[in-house]
């Protein structure tokens, strides 16, 4: 049953029964009403509120943190994009706004949007039409699966796009098996030695957040072609700043809007600042016109303390965005300067190389009895009867060992097996003869080398198993050679880098750069805590027994 909720709207901003601020009835448009009303009535579905619902005070910092920075240049025809419109909140609001803050009797205004779901398109549709706003700008279907304004260009983009959400249904419309169709999907970057290739920018199914922002990013405005190029704010989740291994699509999609330059800022907002989930989101700045004292560097600020307690709950929210909070956002943002909140980092900074370190095979061989008998039985499992009586013939030849020389008895086994007119299978018999009853890995023994070079190198056999990766920071002093000299070989001098598997990824480890160590407490506090405990227990447990 549908009951109006009891809400005393005036022409000012009014408060409802549950505490919450509306905005003044001249700018409340049929999408705030729709929200409005979806949030009161579905609050036992907020997953399903959420996708319509972004708390007003969110897209207000959006705006702000989109249009104040340049508000002495705005162009007098703007547009403004949200390619997950939902009812049209973020782009009636970013019209509000322009006109409240900067108005202009020359400046002209033109909103687009796309909504996958039709009864919030038709709310944002209808709203478009009262407002005076061109409705045929707001498209309906899903913005990935169809990029309906694939020549257009916009000015400033806002948007909340669904995270954690699969997008496998769209996914044949952006992929073909490996290959990526679409071109907004599909970027350039440079590998490890400079050369440039076609690079997949498209994160794992199970969540297309990052996809709208590459949407968006399609959508910029060349600096270049006399444009003042084109501003970005999204609303994310942790995972954008860190999912995806260097090389995979999550991470290329964060190396080419850093390496491009766009990336401006992140917010890390309170927790429980959404209705329908109480997890830590983020605001994306991008901007391809930074300012000179931008260039090279994001800022990341921490507005996690910077929020008014609510009086009442509403579903996971607790808590808001006052105006005080808003101002002290956009005073971190502007000033620009290193803080316990503000901290500045360069675009290096945020990337690394992921390096392959490899180490030689040693394997020590044994070839008494009782090595032979096991042997034969890894042999008759494998398939591969014939190596054992290779094996056999050589162990006559060598005796029992132990024998260091792992090498030197491999090319003994070839060469019998071979001998004998027994075909020799890299993946059967030299596999079987790895790691079995008679070779075993020892760091005494000696490296077995792969290929002698004219020049004189050796190429060492690996041994996958000591096979490992490191993470080394773009900006490490000295590069990877000196990583290497000064982290890894002190410890395992025999190691080296495998140059064909290095891949560059990039990551914002967001938490870290505002890590405070605390102390641990000192021990005697932590005993004398313990024995008070433990005389606590034991009176209880006196009181029970008496």
């Amino acid at each position: 049953k549908f009951v109006s909720p009891k809400i005393n709207l005036t022409p000012y901003d009014a408060v409802d029964p549950d505490g919450y601020k509306l905005p003044a009835l001249t700018n409340l448009g049929m999408g705030y009403v729709f929200e409005e009303l979806i949030r009161k009535f579905n609050e036992e579905n907020n997953e399903e509120a959420g996708e319509h619902f972004t708390p007003r005070e969110v897209i207000e910092l959006m705006t702000h943190l989109v249009f104040d920075p340049i508000k002495d240049d705005l162009p007098l025809t703007l547009t403004v994009y949200d390619p997950a419109c939902g009812s049209g909140g973020m782009l009636t609001e970013s019209q509000n706004f322009i006109e409240e803050k900067y108005p202009s009797d020359n400046r002209d205004i033109y909103l687009y949007g796309k909504e996958i779901n039709d009864e919030t398109y038709a709310i944002c549709k209808s709203d478009m039409m009262i407002k005076g706003n061109n409705p045929e700008n707001i498209k309906v279907g899903s913005t990935l699966s169809t990029d309906e304004f694939a020549s257009s260009r916009f000015d400033f983009m806002l948007s909340n796009p669904p995270y954690g959400k699969s997008w496998a249904s769209e996914q044949k419309h952006i992929k073909v098996g490996n290959e990526v169709i679409d071109p907004r999907f599909k970027i350039q970057l440079k590998d490890y030695w400079g050369n440039i290739e076609d690079c997949d920018a498209t994160p794992r199914s199970s969540d297309g957040q990052l996809l709208f922002l590459m949407e968006m990013a399609s959508k910029m405005k060349d600096p270049a072609s006399g444009s003042k190029g084109s501003r970005i704010a999204s609303v994310h989740n942790g995972s954008s700043l860190f999912t995806g291994d260097a090389g995979g699509g999550e991470s290329n999609i964060r190396r080419y809007l850093i390496e491009n330059d766009w990336l401006e800022a992140i917010v890390q907002l309170p927790n429980n600042l959404f209705y329908n989930t109480g997890i830590t989101t983020y605001i994306w700045v991008l901007n391809n016109n930074k300012p000179a004292n931008r260039h090279g560097k994001v800022q990341l600020i921490d507005a996690r303390q910077w929020f008014t307690k609510m009086r009442r709950n509403l579903g996971n929210k607790n808590c808001e965005l006052s105006g005080e909070d808003i101002e002290k956002i956009m005073r971190a943002f502007e000033a620009f300067e290193e803080t316990d909140e503000s901290k500045i980092v360069s675009n290096a900074a945020l990337g690394f190389w992921k390096v392959t370190v490899e180490r030689p095979l040693r394997y020590r061989v044994e070839l008494d009895e009782q090595a032979l008998e096991g042997f034969a039985a890894e042999c008759e499992q494998a398939g591969c009867e014939e190596l054992a009586e290779s094996v056999r013939e050589v162990a006559q030849e060598l005796g029992a060992g132990p024998h260091l020389d792992y090498g030197m008895f491999l090319k003994r086994v070839k060469k019998a097996h071979k001998g004998a007119g027994r075909k020799w299978r890299k993946t059967t018999e030299q596999k079987t003869l790895e790691g079995s009853s008679v070779a075993s890995a020892d760091a005494s023994a000696k490296p077995v080398i792969a290929k002698k070079h004219k020049d004189g190198t050796l190429e060492y056999a690996t041994d996958s198993n000591l096979r490992d990766t490191e993470q080394i920071p773009l900006d490490y002093a000295g590069g990877i050679d000196a990583y290497m000299q000064a982290e890894v070989l002190p410890h395992v001098p025999d190691a080296w880098v495998d140059e064909s598997k290095t891949k560059i990824g990039y990551e914002i480890p967001f938490t870290r750069y505002f890590y405070t160590y605390e102390p641990p407490r000192p021990l005697q506090e932590i005993e004398d805590e313990i024995r008070a405990l433990e005389q606590e227990i034991q009176a209880l447990l006196g009181e029970v027994l008496v």
